[in-house]
């Protein structure tokens, strides 16, 4: 659910900087949802203390779930770490609150 929802605000964001053409948005928007990236993102939001205790503890629980499957094309840590950060955006939505994924967001994408 979290992947969904940050590629959307991903896209949105491109296509609002002109990013239309479908080749050129599709290149730039991996570089933002990629393993890697969301990976990075999560240790900015750890090092920032961005984040409120209830959403640490959602995060912890993302990184910390079993997966029933092996990364492809990352390490082991680096796809923990992105499945927090889809375990957070999902939740958020989840729980209705549209506000705080924004506030996110705008720290994400600048």
């Amino acid at each position: 659910m979290g992947d969904a929802i940050y590629e959307v605000y991903v896209r949105q964001y491109l296509i609002e900087k002109g990013k239309v053409k479908p080749h050129i948005l599709h290149k730039e928007a991996t570089r933002y949802v990629s393993a890697k990236a969301q990976a990075e993102i999560v240790k900015s939001w750890l090092e920032g203390d961005v984040l409120s205790e209830e959403e640490q503890s959602v995060l912890r629980r993302g990184r910390n779930a079993k997966s029933g499957s092996v990364p492809k094309n990352t390490d082991v840590q680096t796809y923990r770490y992105s499945s927090a950060f889809e375990a957070v955006i999902g939740y958020l939505h989840l729980l209705g609150r549209e506000e705080r994924i924004e506030e996110l967001m705008k720290k994400i994408l600048v």
